[in-house]
């Protein structure tokens, strides 16, 4: 009986949690609330690659939901100094990860949060800057789908080689194994890609919004999948079409 409880309240945090991001102005989102919409969303899907670092099993793949949070964007000094020392005084029992998040900038809502993040870490910026920093909230992604990809965790020996791959990969590198699905079938091919920079929105994967002279994806669409490969791991996120309206338009 308990554990039916449990999961009850589990649904109900989760669905006010929805709610409010939907509902709430993006400007008074917290950091709860980025972190969420960045990780774990209808627009953003987190990836985690687990291993033993005293044993010479292979890496496990989960999702965030499977492991019952979200990767968190960043970590405090205080956060990385524990890491650290874990890393340190521990290390043959603890369990290293990579957090692979994948998300839709160019769905506006991805947008709000990272301009939001960036406002709450730097609130004394000028007024002018913050009206120019905004404009790319409402920018035009008419003609583009846009899937950013970050990495975070504390397997630095995985994380590392794995930006560095991103860094100085070329588009034609990355055509062949990197691809948007319908849920009929229907692939779309990457056209451009733009490395990680200073920004902190990760890499960028950049494909045609329009295919055959239509958007490839609308209401009838059901899911849409994306399929993009780092060296040897390969990212599968799953996202449900239907879940992807905001503000009354469907955002990707």
């Amino acid at each position: 009986m308990r554990k039916i409880v449990f999961i009850c309240s589990a649904i109900v945090l989760f669905a006010a949690s929805a709610y409010a991001q939907k509902e709430k102005p993006w400007t008074d989102w917290t950091d709860k609330d980025v972190q969420k919409m960045l990780t774990d969303s209808a627009w953003a899907q987190t990836q985690k690659e687990l291993s033993d670092a005293s044993g010479p099993s292979g890496p496990t793949i989960t999702s965030a939901a499977q492991n019952g949070n979200s990767a968190n964007m960043v970590m405090s000094d205080k956060d990385k100094s524990s890491s650290e020392s874990g890393e340190t005084m521990g290390r043959k029992n603890q369990t290293l990860t990579v957090n692979y998040s994948v998300s839709f900038l160019s769905a506006k809502p991805v947008r709000q949060a990272f301009i939001r993040f960036i406002e709450m870490k730097n609130p004394d910026t000028p007024k002018e800057k913050v009206e120019e920093r905004r404009k790319f909230i409402d920018g035009d992604f008419s003609q583009y789908i846009v899937v950013s990809l970050r990495l975070d965790g504390n397997d630095r020996k995985k994380i590392g080689p794995a930006l560095q791959l991103l860094t100085s990969s070329k588009p034609e590198d990355l055509k062949s194994t990197t691809y948007l699905e319908r849920k009929d079938g229907k692939r779309v091919e990457m056209i451009d890609y733009r490395a990680p920079g200073p920004d902190g929105m990760g890499a960028k994967f950049v494909f045609p919004r329009m295919v055959e002279g239509k958007p490839f994806l609308d209401g009838n669409s059901g899911e849409i999948r994306v399929y993009i490969e780092v060296g040897k791991t390969k990212l599968t996120r799953r996202f449900k079409v239907a879940d992807m309206m905001y503000d009354g338009k469907l955002e990707y």
